[in-house]
């Protein structure tokens, strides 16, 4: 997605520009308009222009056109990418753009991020780039945005529920009205994905993947209802932005058909999934069919008699014989000479350095160095002769020189990396200049950092002043070339890390001599190297064969190539050069700015060495160059490309031609042939064709043999791609210090079909790919560590580059600046490109080039972008010369920490290796079940608490069969015992009741709805009340005068209720009654229709005539509503034997009785909440503690204190107070002690839920409040639901609650498989508490109604004393619930017992723990809620598994929550990191759900912290939430649609 920042603000601006273009049309939306002229100008030249002419000299105004990478740059491709590009044009893309805040992404001007003298940034040591000329064809086919998308009218239905879309319609010519545009336009009837929120128990079969969902009329809106009002915006937001329209926009794109699917190749045999099943290979893929190559040997390394024995003996020769001899002339910033270093003041400075190094460091006891030791050389690219100087004195000194870059920062990309290479190479010492030391970065104290991963170092600085001059008699040990170490080179490897290529003195020599008779070196002649001198070819042929043939080098350094381009042609026709050695992005800055200069000559290089020859789009530029500068005399045959590595070092060169004879051919490949690693001429389409040329013959005595790419090395075929290996003299011999890699590089022996070695002759690997074509011409296609391996095809990082930036990139990336990689998510490698964006660049404009390159890769490489980023410009981490770190680049993709400013993620067109969907198996008869139980020996999986029957306890029952009689019970016996005290937020009691008050104020309250309310026994009352002891007594009194009360959590002034149905009248306080009828409520609610309001704040005092006794105890005593997570408000009835019962068994399961304490932190609205704070001590007589919940927020410490200061024993907190104690207190544990907080008289601290326990969160509790007393058994969870609000309670004896480990793959399918703790997609659940006494718990398969075995996973039934008596329905459809109640088991109960559905998954597990029965305990674990689960690929799951995952990705993630939209998976996550992490989190989100659910993302939305809804019991509220998502109202950071 690129963004279409939140849409009003952008509509707003986008009208403003384009105002003056468009000529205005009535009552049109502007989005419509722009649909309806294609003819419209395009406003986009002049900004460019005026944003180019800023910068100062004509070179900058050429550059900041932001022209492309020009390592890359193919007028061939160029077209082929346009060409592909125009086939895509008929077919048309309709992708969703994404919605982003506008705040989100202010990027700064580019002046502000781009110093002038740093900006050339993007070079893989700079690359260049020059205003591509464009060519008509590619400009044609951009020229409307209609070629690229197409913004159907798309509206979107008032309801939340459904999405219409009205297709593709076009308006024709100018004339944009309404009616034209409809008279185009098909109107579908309005689609209505299939209702997610109805409570029925067996979800209906979803439509396959992206089918859409069955046409048919949304509820509440008629057929005939006026057209025209879906054109209107709702709430403002413009209707191409809504996200109903957007998902319909994916779902079409995503039903369009993408390329053959790949056969499905994961065997799902639900056990396992087979990883990394490779597809069956195409049968008509290309297959080399060449015989077997035979190492290709280069000519003979000629015996030349004054070839020295040693390099430094050529140094010594020189510098004593020819000491006037220039070697070395450096340049200034300007590109001027400045300083020529002679051979004679190179031998006398090395040896003062040399002999400084061995005498005068240390004292004469303990040298600091020895020979053989490694020491760091740390010289910056202007200062070329200290440098050699320095590198010269470690060969003479025997100590070995590691040269390495200046570091920057203390955070270098890469540069813990560095400190890696140098705590391998055991490096203490590091040489540098006084310059370069005072430039370091300090410590406050002036020393110099401690670089990040870096050892200890000691800096030395050989400035001569610093050295000693050696004494008359010292000379050093130059002995002839052997294999000990002469330097080490180092390489980044593709994963980032460095290693330090070890080269031996006879191998640099060899080296030196196979270069000298390749390129014809003799002595005296000037050389110009404008590389870099530290390594590669720059350090070999400019630092020493330099020294072995007496040349004359000119080092151009980089930063004069900055300011100067064309310095390095300047100095060949100055000093009438003979070689020069460049890079393709050299050819392009002189190419660039040789208008400058018409006056210099190229005739006397008779070599222009293309050190970067190995780049497949070398060819280009050294044609562009060559036929710009033939006319300065450069000769064609003097161009040669040549192929480097850092272990094989120079593998082959083209030799300088004859003049006249033909220049060799080149190579036309067909990419498609590449991909499957053969070589095939390309004749099918010229779009997809590599033109590669030549790297000339195999070094002078090495030999070259192309092997495998993975795998054993064997011998390639002649028609196949393969590494490149090298065996000679010269060549790295090792890994410094890396024993393993080095032998799998630097000793390969290669070995035929049949696997047997092929001689005895060690290679090197190249790591470099390509082929030996006729006449032995060697060929490089690419390079190892660019090789991307998907689905069994290889393609090359830099080709996909060059695509990229032949579609038309100027306008969206900056400089170039294009990384390709690979990431591997499951089972696969997947391509991620990242590129920076101009500062510049439209939002349109960068969505529209995305959304062209995934068509152009797509069409000439064909294979899928798994993810597409732009970045701001110049954040993308840079290798020492300004060019890309991959690797980096990578790790920051995978962390989260790359901030994209627009990203795409295509995981739907990509990832075609997922299993199946899983087809249900029909559903088997009960009597197999029956039998495969028996037979298996299985126990049916029930389960059932302590018998209430044998444990009567005193007559207390016998007696009151109703709870009213036991308070009045109670008023006699006990008046004055306190059963209720209330405390506020400093945790003192501010409000008491016992036995007498309690009975006196509800006698009141009883009497008061009899004369005030004039109401009759069964109406229904409702209870409006902050949680206290006044809602307790209105409870009672209600049912004192027999009316059923509905305790209602009171509104805020923005939420008022609707009254519950048919409540005949409403108590409540004064302060509450105040905002009722205030004038807020007067606008949201009609308070005609409220019923008579009460306020029970000054009663009178008067008896109650009677208090009402219900005839039975079926009659209903209250009802409990309760707004469930999936956004449905249900009722139920409770019977006064239910309360009874309900009482009894919790009396029984915690031991309560009048001399206990319990303190209560809940909100007493539903469920077992309200049975807890009003009921159970009136039953049982003991003291309940209130607190509310939400004097926490303004005293985290009340609950705990509390708990410790009246040394509770059994407590009872919700989830969302326990998180807010974890989360608030987690780092105050300390400050508890100090208060004097002790938990250690807490026996059970219980957790009141109706969701599957929440481990992580209740063992973190458990964990951090352990220091204060905390028993590690104590906390506890509680399991309860609609249709029964206890079911499990762990009470005061029996086992501790189990654990155990399930995986999560078998639940998807419905099944149990227990694993072992850490094994891969294990989840962790722990039993619900004990069941209640009196309760039974069956597990039974929600479709058959059948029951199933032990530790299988089916609905949880319950049958007890307590179990609701049905559903309060406002809606009268109580037929639909009817069966939630009252149900049979299909077969195998003979005693028919009546069963209520709790709607939940889980099972039942015997243990080997025994129950307090004596028996065997069986526990009961709860998975989550049917009604919750999304079945998606014909599998179920529960968003809370989806949503750890999520949360586990990123650190700025703070809360998730996913829900299903048309079958697409949405997932919002709330991000509490700064806004530029919003688009990190995307591809995050989309791997981890992929790696561990097997399932593709459809949606991100990424927002602010708080906007998942959360109810009162901390359950999150993914319908609430997705209806607000659909009918726009959740403001999101950002909203990406993933392709």
């Amino acid at each position: 997605p690129g963004g279409d920042i939140t849409q009003k603000g952008y509509e707003k601006k986008r009208a403003k520009l384009l105002a003056p273009y468009v000529p205005q049309t009535q009552g049109v939306d502007p989005a419509l308009q722009k649909e309806s002229k294609p003819q419209m100008p395009v406003p986009s030249a002049a900004p460019a222009s005026s944003s180019s002419s800023s910068s100062s000299s004509k070179f900058h105004r050429a550059r900041s056109g932001g022209a492309r990478d020009e390592r890359y740059r193919s007028d061939i491709h160029t077209e082929a990418v346009q060409a592909a590009l125009a086939k895509h044009k008929e077919q048309k893309m309709a992708l969703p753009m994404p919605t982003k805040r506008r705040s989100t992404f202010v990027q700064s001007p580019a002046d502000a991020c781009t110093p002038p003298d740093t900006s050339s940034a993007s070079e893989d040591e700079g690359s260049l780039r020059r205003q591509a000329a464009l060519s008509a064809a590619l400009h044609q086919s951009l020229q409307n945005a209609e070629s690229w998308i197409n913004r159907s009218v798309q509206g979107s239905s008032t309801s939340s529920s459904a999405s219409s879309t009205l297709s593709h319609g076009e308006g024709k010519g100018t004339s944009g009205s309404l009616a034209d545009v409809f008279a185009n336009a098909r109107i579908e009837s309005f689609s209505v994905p299939p209702d997610v929120t109805a409570t029925t128990s067996t979800p209906s079969a979803r439509p396959a993947a992206v089918d859409l969902p069955p046409s048919g009329i949304v509820k509440g809106m008629h057929k005939g209802s006026n057209r025209s009002s879906l054109m209107d915006t709702a709430d403002g937001v413009p209707v191409s932005s809504r996200v109903s329209t957007k998902i319909q926009q994916l779902l079409n794109t995503l039903k369009r058909p993408k390329r053959p699917p790949l056969k499905e190749f994961f065997v799902d045999d639900f056990e396992e999934i087979v990883e990394g099943n490779i597809p069956q290979p195409d049968p008509n893929q290309p297959k080399p069919e060449g015989r077997q190559m035979t190492p290709v040997k280069g000519e003979p390394l000629g015996v030349v008699c004054n070839w020295p024995p040693a390099l430094e003996a050529a140094l010594q020769r020189w510098g004593t014989t020819q000491a006037k001899c220039p070697c070395l002339t450096a340049l200034d910033v300007t590109g001027k000479p400045v300083y020529t270093l002679t051979y004679g003041k190179l031998w006398s400075r090395s040896l003062k350095l040399a002999y400084t190094l061995l005498n005068k460091l240390g004292t004469k006891n303990e040298p600091v160095l020895k020979p053989g030791d490694r020491v760091a050389l740390v010289y910056p690219n202007n200062d070329p002769v200290m440098f050699m100087v320095a590198f010269y004195g470690c060969l003479l000194a025997e100590v070995i020189p590691v040269p390495i870059e200046v570091p920057l920062t203390r955070k270098d990309a890469g540069g813990q990396q560095i400190g890696f290479l140098l705590g391998s190479c055991g490096i203490a010492l590091a040489l540098t200049t006084e310059v370069c030391l005072k430039g370091l970065p300090k410590t406050q104290n002036g020393e110099i950092v401690q670089f990040k991963g870096w050892p200890r170092l000691k800096w030395v600085v050989t400035d001569s002043k610093y050295l000693s001059k050696s004494p008359k008699d010292w000379q050093p040990n130059i002995s002839a070339a052997g294999t000990e170490p002469a330097y080490i080179e180092y390489k980044t490897s593709k994963e980032g890390s460095v290693m330090g290529v070890t080269v031996s003195r006879v191998a640099m020599l060899a080296h030196c001599q196979a270069l000298s008779q390749a390129c014809n070196y003799s002595e005296g002649e000037t050389i110009v190297n404008v590389l870099d001198f530290k390594k590669d070819a720059g350090l070999w042929h400019g630092i020493l064969t330099n020294v072995m043939n007496k040349l004359h080098t000119i080092s151009v350094p980089y930063s004069v190539m900055k300011t100067c381009p064309l310095s390095w042609v300047q100095r060949v026709h100055a000093h009438k050069a003979k070689v020069a050695l460049v890079k393709c992005r050299d050819l392009h800055w002189a190419m660039m700015a040789h208008r400058d200069q018409r006056d210099v000559s190229l005739s006397s290089l008779r070599m222009l060495i293309v050190t970067d020859g190995a780049n497949p789009w070398s060819v280009s530029s050294c044609d562009a160059f060559l036929s710009l500068f033939q006319s300065h005399g450069l000769k064609p045959e003097a161009i040669c490309p040549c192929a480097t590595s850092p272990e094989a070092m120079t593998v082959a060169i083209r030799r300088p031609g004859v003049p006249g004879a033909p220049l060799p051919g080149r190579a036309i490949l067909s990419m498609n042939g590449l991909s499957f690693g053969v070589i095939r001429v390309n004749t099918e389409d010229k779009n997809s064709a590599l033109t590669v040329q030549d790297v000339g013959h195999v070094m002078p005595g090495g030999m070259m043999c192309i092997v495998k790419p993975d795998g054993p090395p064997q011998l390639c075929k002649t028609d196949e791609i393969g590494e490149i290996c090298v065996s000679s003299r010269a060549g790295g011999m090792m890994y410094y210090g890396l024993a393993g890699v080095t032998k799998n590089t630097f000793e390969v022996i290669p070995v035929n079909s049949s696997g047997s070695p092929v001689g005895e002759v060690p290679f090197v690997r190249s790591g470099l790919l390509g082929f030996v074509g006729p006449g032995s011409l060697v060929f490089v296609v690419g390079k190892m560590d660019g090789l991307l391996t998907v689905s069994g095809r290889r393609h090359n990082a830099d080709d996909i580059v060059a695509t990229g930036l032949a579609v038309e990139s100027i306008k969206t990336v900056y400089r170039g600046r294009i990384a390709v990689f690979s990431v591997s998510v499951f089972y696969d490698e997947r391509i991620v490109v990242v590129a920076e964006q101009r500062p510049d660049a439209s939002e349109e404009d960068s969505f529209q080039w995305m959304s062209r390159v995934l068509q152009a890769i797509d069409s000439i490489h064909q294979v899928g972008v798994y993810c597409l980023a732009l970045v701001p410009a110049n954040t993308l981490p840079k290798t020492p010369l300004g060019g890309i770190h991959i690797s980096q680049t990578k790790q920051h993709f995978l962390e989260g920490s790359l901030h994209p400013c627009n990203i795409l993620m295509c995981p739907h067109t990509c990832v075609t290796n997922l299993p199946k969907p899983r087809q249900k198996q029909p559903g088997v008869g009960p009597a197999s079940v029956m039998v495969g139980n028996l037979v298996a020996g299985k126990r049916i999986a029930q389960a059932s608490g302590r018998d209430l029957g044998q444990i009567e306890d005193n007559d207390l029952v016998k007696k009151h069969q109703f709870l009213t009689e036991v308070l009045q019970w109670r008023a006699q016996a006990t008046p004055d015992h306190p059963l209720f005290l209330l405390l506020n937020a400093k945790g003192t009691t501010v409000c008491t009741a016992t036995c007498l008050q309690l009975h006196k104020k509800a006698e009141r309250i009883a009497s008061v709805l009899c004369d005030k309310g004039h109401l009759n026994a069964g109406d229904n009352v409702v209870l409006l009340y902050p949680p206290g002891i006044e809602l307790i007594t209105a409870f009672y009194g209600c049912l004192y005068s027999g009316c059923v009360p509905v305790t209602v959590r009171p509104p805020h002034a923005q939420s008022l209720p609707r009254a519950p149905g048919k409540a005949a009248c409403i108590l409540t306080t004064q302060t509450l009654m105040r905002l009722l009828k205030s004038r807020e409520a007067a606008g949201a609610v009609d308070v005609k229709t409220w019923p008579t309001i009460i306020d029970t704040d000054d009663l009178p005092r008067k008896r109650l005539a009677q208090i009402y006794k219900p005839p039975t105890p079926e009659m209903l005593a209250y009802l409990d509503f309760s707004v469930s997570t999936t956004g449905m408000l249900t009722g139920v009835k409770m019977s006064h034997a239910a309360v009874s019962g309900l009482c009894r068994a919790i009396k029984l399961q915690c031991e309560l009785y009048s001399s206990r304490q319990i303190a209560i932190c809940l909100d007493p609205y539903c469920g077992l909440g309200f049975v807890l704070w009003c009921l159970c001590s009136v039953y049982s007589g003991h003291q309940s503690i209130l607190i509310p919940p939400m004097e926490l927020e303004s005293n985290l410490f009340l609950w705990l204190s509390t708990v410790s200061q009246y040394k509770i024993r059994d407590t009872f907190c919700s989830y969302s107070v326990m998180e807010l104690c974890t989360k608030g207190l987690g780092n105050q544990v300390e400050m508890l002690k100090a208060r004097g907080i002790n938990l250690s008289c807490v026996r059970t601290c219980v957790v009141v839920a109706e969701e599957r326990p929440r481990v992580s969160l209740t063992h973190s509790f458990s964990k951090l409040f352990k220091d204060i007393g905390l028993s590690s058994r104590a906390v506890s969870t509680t399991f309860g639901s609609r249709v029964n609000v206890a079911i499990c309670l762990q009470g005061t004896s029996g086992p501790d609650p189990t654990t155990v480990y399930v995986d999560l793959k078998s639940l998807r399918h419905d099944r149990v498989r227990l694993v072992e703790r850490g094994a891969p997609q294990s989840l962790l659940l722990s039993e619900s508490g004990k069941i209640l006494p009196g309760v039974k718990v069956v597990i039974v398969n929600p479709e058959t109604k059948g029951p199933l075995g032990d530790s299988h996973l089916g609905e949880i039934w319950v049958n007890s004393p307590h179990t609701a008596s049905g559903y309060y329905t406002i809606y009268d459809n109580e037929t639909l619930q009817a069966d939630h109640f009252n149900t049979r088991l299909s077969f195998g109960d003979a005693a028919q017992t009546l069963w209520a559905r709790t709607g939940y998954l889980g099972f039942v597990r015997r243990t080997e723990l025994t129950a307090a029965s004596g028996e065997r305990h069986d526990a009961l674990y709860v998975v989550g809620a049917l009604d919750e689960t999304l079945e998606l690929r014909g599998l179920r799951y529960h968003p809370i598994d989806i949503e750890t995952s999520v949360s586990r990705t990123h650190r700025s993630i703070a809360e998730c929550a996913v829900f299903t939209w048309t079958n697409l998976l949405v997932v919002v996550v709330e991000l509490c990191g700064c806004e530029q992490e919003a688009l990190d989190l995307v591809p995050l989100v989309t791997n981890v759900v992929l790696e561990e659910h097997y399932l593709i993302v459809g949606v991100v939305v990424v927002v602010d912290p708080g906007v998942i809804p959360i109810n009162s019991r901390g359950e999150k509220q993914r319908m609430h939430l997705r209806d607000s998502f659909l009918a726009d109202q959740l403001d999101p950071i950002y909203v990406a649609y993933n392709m």
